[in-house]
Order: structure tokens, then C-alpha cells, then sequence
């Protein structure tokens, strides 16, 4: 089984940027506990602040891979795109966002990714993703 997560704006910072709501470790190191604690599953990491970057890395791995975690930042609540590249793939894709976005401002409740995902795990912290991986096994 092939899963890749994908992250986007400024979740780079994770582990340096305001730890109380993200935590103080760096995704590059949680993300070798998850290939540790999922050593059946291929998965993969994908960062970037660059939105047209997020869409064609979901055109590459949407049609190949078993399933897509995708945490689109603050591009969840203003990118048409990244929806649209969402509804046009065929692997699945679950949502995570590391705080519960809808206890946050008004304008991070609306995501254009979540009418074409799989699901949406919201608030759970780094766990969320762990929780995605285990959806998809």
C-alpha cells in the first residue's frame, strides 16, 4: 500500500511555530515515527508553501497511490484548485488539519477540499494523520 501525505503552507515551521496550538515537533521527525509504526505501508512526504506545487503533486500520486493524506493549510479555505485537482483524482483522499479549525476563526470553517474527501479528522493534533493512515488500512 502506497500513502502519501502532503502538506502545505507553512506547516515546514511545525516544531517552531506557535507550539501551543502545533505541538514542538518537527513533521520531518514525526514523520519517521509513522514509517516506523506503519513499516507495512510505503508512505511518503510532500511539503510545500506553493499552491500550483500541492496541485501537481496530487495529479502525479492521484491516480497511482492507494491513498492521499492531505493537509492544505490555510489553502483548505482558498483554494478552488486544490479542490478542484481533489475532485478530478481517483485515489482517495482524507483531509487532516492539526488544530480543530472549526474552534478557530470564522473563515477556516469553510474548506473547499472537504465536499471531495474521503473524510476530514480535525483537532486530534499530529495523531490525525495516524488516524488517516489507519483509515486507509
Amino acid at each position: 500500500m502506497k500513502i502519501i501525505i502532503i502538506n502545505g503552507p507553512n506547516l515546514n515551521l511545525l516544531g517552531k511555530r506557535e507550539p501551543t496550538i502545533y505541538g514542538n515537533s518537527t513533521f520531518e521527525d514525526y514523520f519517521k515515527t509513522l514509517k516506523s509504526k506503519f513499516n507495512e505501508v510505503e508512505l511518503f512526504y510532500f511539503q510545500s508553501n506553493i499552491e500550483g506545487e500541492i496541485i501537481d503533486k496530487l495529479h502525479e500520486v492521484g491516480f497511482s497511490y492507494d491513498g492521499i493524506i492531505l493537509n492544505a493549510a490555510a489553502y483548505t479555505h482558498t483554494s478552488v484548485g486544490i479542490g478542484d485537482a481533489v475532485k478530478g483524482i481517483e485515489t482517495p483522499v482524507i483531509e487532516v488539519h492539526i488544530s480543530n479549525i472549526h474552534a478557530r476563526e470564522e473563515f477556516r470553517h469553510n474548506s473547499f477540499i472537504a465536499p471531495n474527501a474521503a473524510g476530514i479528522i480535525v483537532g486530534f493534533g499530529l495523531k490525525g494523520y495516524e488516524l488517516a493512515i489507519q483509515s486507509f488500512l
